[in-house]
């Protein structure tokens, strides 16, 4: 019945009474009427649907109310992502009725509909997405008082001391909120978890890990399972494998991993094509479904990288043991084995379940060393036309991808070193070599032929997905690079991957190309995991998921468990159909929500860590260029990639800001500053605790 009620408001071109329900439903049972009453009350306090004052019903959206996601800010104010809408609405301070960020509103549009940007009002509190908060408490008397980790969190909380676990000044805390004190944001709560002192090495990490609701620690019944994993592959286990033992198979990863679950191998054939084998570790084996293990794994969704650890999703006797695909030993693996023309098209495949025998524990550095200087590393010589076979089909599968339209931003990414104690030492760029590249293609194309073989049986699956931009945020995009004295010629409006390839490849001679490829991809949807397929713009690819890191990722441990049951266990049956259309609704939305959690944990991490190393460099002076212009100042980024702000308050002039240019330009000293400018600038001001850096500019280059 719901969803016919949902139906007959979406197509109803006016409000409609209960009685007008009553007769699109042909109701006439009196409990028919009142199962329909009951949920329609539900609907409303669920915010799906709008009742108004004069006892009508309509779609929440065809009112004058927007439900959407509070994201506030420190100083007081707020802005609404509406759902299913990419525009947002201004909150001013007095109008957030009691909310904080990141809960749940309903909010009413207040402004008129000539003005260009939307305000409103909080009307109601739909829900909390939190109930704890991560602080700092201070008695004073009894009384413990908490100065939350987040600015954005306008709330005083007050602790009792008898619910304050022991705690003493300068604990960083986990506090629950108990009780509401006055419509002023004052609470009373209880602590419920000590993190440990704020002076202890590593919990400022710790403290913001705690904040994303992030798993340091693994429950009693995972625990005990874990205890019952085997350390070594048994012959019993090999049984319908095909043995791959003997074949050149090798991993390719970073320094420092111990996580491995990719590895793989290459062969010549004789009609010239290619045949590349992708070998995944094989979790899902170990990690059966609707286990504690499973279950803990599907709650993390993810492992988080740090600049001093790594929180996994599995224990470390599954990502460093028996699932890690290390040198020397049996492992279980999934292969996707494929064969490739000389012009990187795929003319055949197989997807199977093996074990294979690593060869060797390569690391991009010495990869790199063989492929782009000619200097073969001790242990590498028996592998240098392997790796050069790689490193050629490498070059063709990217080459054919870039000529569908594959986008590359070429976005470098910054490497925190840090001392025994966590302190930073030195912010450097990472590399991106030939190495890293190459494995990088090879998992593309793996995850493509994976996820196109279920597509074409017509299988719930679970997709990887990148949407197709917005055409406004395009065009708004052009529009700016178009006022820096750039044009882009030909018809954009079909808005396909080869028109921002276009762009790109138009803009990267350019010196600002950095900033502006930043700001193009800053115009992009992000990429999220569904039960459908929408193809994964960024990639120009039709059809993609994600079964290359297991280990490391829950959606890609289901990919192989939807593998195991469809192609080597043949469960094709209704009943696992209708089982997995329901499930992975749950697992596309929660992993990506765990995602976005551990990328905004990881990103937080980096800025607090930045703004610590430059609390050594205050009164130093750096090169830079200006990444973004806002009304309140500019940002500057160094070229190891931290950033911080000039604010405007602090430059010695009244500045004139031109929105649609993204410039500011002095009254007096007519200077103006606009991206892309290089610039010498002095560190100011930096702070680890409230994790921001500024800067003065010194003069332009």
């Amino acid at each position: 019945m719901e969803d016919k009620i949902v139906s007959i408001l979406k197509r109803s071109d006016k409000a409609l009474t209960i009685y007008e329900l009553e007769d699109e439903l042909n109701l006439i049972e009196v409990e028919e009427i009142q199962q329909m009453q009951d949920i329609l009350n539900e609907l409303e306090k669920k915010a799906v649907i709008y009742h108004s004052n004069k006892d009508r019903y309509m779609m929440l959206e065809d009112s004058h109310l927007k439900r959407g996601i509070m994201r506030a800010n420190k100083k007081g104010f707020g802005f609404v992502d509406i759902d299913y809408d990419d525009r947002d609405v201004y909150i001013n301070q007095d109008n957030m009725n009691g909310s904080i960020h990141d809960d749940i509103v309903l909010v009413e549009i207040t402004s008129k509909k000539s003005m260009p940007r939307l305000e409103g009002r909080v009307v109601k509190i739909l829900k909390r997405e939190k109930e704890s908060f991560v602080g700092e408490i201070n008695f004073k008397k009894n009384i413990g008082y908490i100065t939350l980790d987040e600015a954005k969190v306008k709330l005083q909380i007050e602790v009792p001391r008898d619910m304050a676990m022991n705690a003493v000044d300068g604990h960083k805390v986990i506090v629950k909120l108990v009780k509401k004190l006055d419509n002023h944001g004052r609470y009373s709560g209880q602590v419920v978890e000590i993190i440990g002192h704020k002076n202890d090495p590593g919990v400022d990490i710790l403290s913001i890990v705690k904040k994303y609701n992030i798993s340091t620690f693994f429950p009693d019944d995972v625990k005990n399972e874990v205890k019952g994993v085997p350390d070594n592959v048994s012959e019993e286990e090999l049984r319908g494998r095909r043995d791959l033992r003997n074949e050149m198979i090798f991993t390719i990863d970073g320094d420092d991993t111990k996580d491995i679950d990719d590895a793989i191998s290459i062969e010549r054939l004789k009609n010239g094509h290619y045949k590349l084998g992708v070998h995944i570790a094989d979790v899902s084996y170990y990690v059966k479904e609707g286990s504690p293990l499973d279950q803990e794994a599907m709650e993390r969704g993810t492992s988080v990288y740090l600049v001093d650890r790594v929180i996994p999703m599995l224990p470390h006797e599954l990502s460093n043991g028996i699932c890690s695909l290390n040198p020397g030993v049996d492992r279980l693996a999934i292969s996707c084995v494929m064969e490739f023309d000389q012009k990187g098209r795929q003319v055949d495949y197989e997807i199977f379940e093996s074990v294979i025998r690593s060869c060797k524990q390569m690391t991009y550095k010495n990869v790199n060393s063989v492929l782009e200087k000619d200097i073969i590393p001790d242990g590498y010589e028996e592998y240098v036309d392997t790796l050069t076979l790689m490193a050629e089909l490498a070059k063709i599968l990217r080459q054919m991808k870039e000529d569908r339209g594959y986008i590359d931003f070429e976005v470098d990414e910054a490497k925190i070193l840090v001392d025994e104690n966590c302190v930073p030492t030195d912010v450097v760029l990472r590399n991106r070599g030939t190495g890293e590249t190459l494995i990088e293609d090879f998992m593309i194309a793996a995850n493509e032929c994976v996820a196109t073989h279920i597509y074409f049986m017509n299988l719930p699956f679970i997709y990887r997905i990148h949407e197709v931009p917005k055409e406004e945020k395009i065009r708004s995009f052009l529009n700016y690079i178009q006022t820096l004295g750039y044009q882009v010629s030909g018809n954009l409006k079909e808005n396909n991957p080869k028109t921002i390839q276009k762009i790109i490849k138009m803009l990267d001679d350019k010196p600002e190309f950095k900033v502006l490829s930043s700001l193009l991809l800053r115009s992009m949807q992000k990429a999220v995991y569904r039960p459908e397929n929408l193809g994964h713009f960024g990639l120009a690819s039709k059809c993609y998921t994600h079964f290359t890191s297991p280990i490391r990722r829950y959606p890609d441990t289901t990919v192989h468990r939807l593998l195991r049951t469809y192609l080597f266990q043949h469960k094709l049956d209704d009943s696992t159909m209708k089982h997995w259309e329901e499930k992975l609704v749950y697992v596309s939305e929660h992993s990506s929500e765990r995602e976005r959690a551990s990328i905004d944990c990881e990103r937080e991490v980096e800025d607090m860590k930045m703004a610590e190393y430059m609390e050594k460099h205050i009164g130093e002076e750096f090169e830079g260029m200006i990444s973004s212009v806002l009304s309140f100042g500019l940002f500057i980024e160094l070229d190891n990639l931290i950033e911080g702000l000039v604010p405007i308050k602090d430059m010695n002039d009244f500045f004139v800001y031109d929105e649609d240019r993204m410039t500011l330009t002095g009254e007096r000293s007519h200077v103006k500053y606009t991206i892309g400018e290089r610039v010498l600038v002095k560190v100011v001001r930096a702070s680890k605790v409230e994790k921001i850096i500024d800067f003065e500019i010194i003069k332009k280059l």
